[in-house]
């Protein structure tokens, strides 16, 4: 369908199944917390950047409630979801502010960056961050090494990346769907309007290895029965030989220590 039509369906939550950022912004926000505390992270007083924030301010300013110092919050479009941001007031009133019935972040907890993050004017509109979140946002990206550089520009040396990644066909009631056609099909004829780039678990491995000096993939989900359904029909490019690879379809990313970026 054409990109505005699905957007107006996903802003209604009609048809297109919205993230976890969208459905329970606070479960969003405590899973970053909790993963990060559990690798010996915290958030207080750090400088989050929220990839793919989509529109919404929910899970930027929980995690601002929970003691970041400051949030950016990025993203390509500027699609700003004015009724769910009215939602937020009052009680994230210390972080936002309205105004003529539209609700504005307060400059000096909230960055809004929005603008391909590969081009050298959108990153030079903020400092380094701390910490780089997203979650069901690499899955569609259209050029994940050059975003991820990008994005590793933009991290501090000591900071990190946590990145949760749906590998499934968001048809998801076959989720390895999508691995049974050729590129060009793919890419002509079936690619929704949200991309689904197809990366699998060792593209993600390889891109990240290339930013970082330390990458942690912890697998969350992976659905073997469903794979070994459709193994025969799936083409060989996105098979490595080992079910327990080809089958996952939900992955974790941590990344730490930022290599110096090739221009």
């Amino acid at each position: 369908m054409p990109e505005a039509v699905a957007r107006f369906f996903l802003k209604r939550r009609w048809i297109i199944r919205p993230g976890l950022e969208s459905t329970d912004p606070i479960a969003a926000a405590n899973r970053y917390v909790q993963t990060l505390s559990s690798h010996g992270i915290s958030m207080e007083g750090k400088r989050i950047l929220i990839f793919g924030y989509g529109g919404r301010f929910a899970v930027g300013v929980e995690l601002l409630n929970q003691g970041a110092g400051h949030v950016v919050l990025c993203d390509h479009f500027v699609l700003l979801d004015r009724e769910r941001n009215l939602e937020l007031l009052p009680k994230y009133a210390d972080y936002l502010e309205s105004e003529n019935g539209e609700v504005k972040p307060r400059s000096e907890c909230i960055t809004l960056l929005h603008g391909d993050i590969r081009d050298v004017k959108i990153q030079k509109q903020v400092e380094q961050v701390d910490v780089v979140l997203s979650t069901s946002v690499y899955e569609h990206l259209d050029d994940v090494a050059g975003i991820t550089r990008a994005l590793t520009n933009l991290t501090a040396p000591l900071g990190v990346h946590l990145h949760f990644v749906d590998l499934r066909d968001h048809y998801f009631k076959y989720p390895f769907e999508m691995l049974t056609y050729s590129s060009r099909v793919w890419k002509w004829f079936l690619n929704p309007t949200s991309n689904l780039n197809r990366f699998r678990l060792p593209d993600y491995r390889r891109t990240f290895e290339d930013c970082f000096q330390r990458v942690e993939i912890q697998v969350v989900e992976r659905l073997e029965r469903e794979f070994e359904a459709v193994r025969a029909r799936v083409r060989s490019e996105f098979k490595t030989g080992d079910a327990s690879v080809d089958s996952v379809t939900l992955i974790q990313v941590m990344a730490s220590e930022p290599l110096r970026q090739r221009k």
